[in-house]
């Protein structure tokens, strides 16, 4: 027995009528495509390549053409029901179901399966290629390294739980309404979660006074360099070479959240040079593209003795007494400033930073004290509402996501 039919799915019972087949024995034809060149300026027949299938779907007009022969069109032609793998790079073994296609042949880099429909239902079949038994057989077959490639001798030897026809057909039915029903609570889902993510930038705006806009009274337009030290100078640190030290790289952040998800530890030899030093309340402000946009921006805590490392990719703000970090935090993490700080960008595109001078000019509303560590706690609160209210939709979210699996997983075992 070969490795491909030793997997669980191979050794399931069937329900009664049901049988195992090999892919080979319900396909009248699996063959490689044509090798040839691609040209826009032939319109027909079209020429189908890995990279035309996209998510699932095939834009049929951007397709280009092929020089082909009569003959070989004719042993390429895809027609309705066939259906095409990838066979290398990184999208091996997905699938796409022809239907309806203009007259077209397939290149080299896919392998067409053209089912018996006395057998088998096209989109029963291509049902299976979505399902976890077809991708257990796949991965138990698959050679190569990062990129796996697989072969039309791996596809004939792919065992399938088969009904009867009508059961294929009923089956298929079901799983297209159901999928149908999955993808649109999907969508609603994906919705919903996006509305909680504009939360905390709609909050942030109503806080915000923005220039040019009257300041409550007692209230101040002042410089961030006035109020707060940017990238201050580091004092002299007596600490053992083998001493723990918090150590915050960039991937640490969460952009989301505004917040270090992992202080990590280093010995303090691995970080006293060459990395960001900063302080228990300082501020950290992502100075690298993407990172700056994404909202890579967090107050330190809970650090070692006190004091950190971190990437060089951060800036430091470190606030003046009677400033409060979390005002400071906030008002940077703000969309308009975060997008008025791309305006100021320097180096070549895909390093580009933010300039310490941008946060020195950066003008910024001040309340007193008082008021600061007020809306801090208002904002706190709501922020903490939010990130639940989240946290909720990225549940409910991933518990749509797993249902196709579970469907397909009912489906071949006989139970849907």
């Amino acid at each position: 027995m070969s490795r491909m039919e030793t997997t669980n799915d191979a050794k399931k019972r069937l329900p009664d009528g049901w049988r195992w087949v090999k892919l080979r024995e319900v396909a009248d034809h699996i063959d490689y495509g044509y090798t040839a060149s691609a040209d826009v300026e032939i319109k027909t027949p079209r020429f189908l390549r890995i990279t035309d299938i996209q998510d699932g779907r095939v834009n049929w007009e951007s397709v280009p053409g092929c020089a082909i022969s009569d003959a070989d069109e004719d042993a390429k032609r895809l027609e309705g029901g066939d259906i095409v793998f990838a066979r290398t790079g990184a999208t091996t073994g997905k699938s796409y179901l022809i239907s309806n296609p203009p007259r077209s042949v397939f290149a080299s880099y896919l392998i067409r399966v053209k089912s018996h429909r006395e057998h088998v239902e096209p989109d029963y079949l291509f049902a299976f290629f979505q399902s976890d038994g077809y991708w257990e057989q796949i991965s138990a077959g698959a050679r190569g390294g990062a990129q796996p490639g697989f072969n039309a001798t791996m596809l004939k030897s792919l065992r399938i739980p088969l009904p009867p026809v009508e059961e294929q057909r009923r089956i298929a039915r079901v799983l297209r309404e159901q999928m149908a029903a999955v993808e649109k609570a999907r969508a609603a889902a994906q919705a919903r979660l996006e509305a909680v993510k504009t939360l905390p930038a709609s909050l942030l705006r109503q806080i915000f006074p923005q220039p040019g806009q009257p300041l409550p009274a007692g209230w101040r337009w002042v410089r961030l360099g006035e109020v707060c030290e940017i990238n201050p100078r580091r004092n002299d640190i007596i600490r053992p070479d083998i001493e723990p030290t918090s150590f915050v790289p960039m991937e640490a952040v969460d952009a989301e959240k505004g917040m270090i998800c992992e202080v990590r530890e280093r010995p303090f030899a691995d970080v006293k040079k060459g990395y960001t030093y900063f302080e228990e309340g300082d501020v950290l402000f992502a100075k690298i593209t993407p990172c700056m946009q994404n909202g890579k921006h967090a107050i330190a805590r809970n650090l070692i003795e006190g004091i950190g490392f971190a990437s060089t990719e951060f800036h430091v703000i470190r606030p003046a007494k009677g400033i409060l970090a979390e005002w400071i935090h906030h008002f940077v993490r703000q969309p308009a400033v975060l997008h008025d700080a791309t305006n100021h960008f320097t180096g070549a595109v895909g390093q580009q930073r933010v300039p310490d001078d941008f946060l020195k000019s950066l003008e910024i509303p001040l309340p007193p004290l008082d008021e600061q560590r007020r809306i801090a706690g208002v904002l706190r609160e709501q922020m903490a509402a939010v990130e639940k209210a989240r946290a909720a939709s990225e549940e409910e979210l991933q518990t749509i996501n797993a249902l196709p699996a579970a469907l397909l997983c009912r489906a071949f075992n006989g139970e849907l």
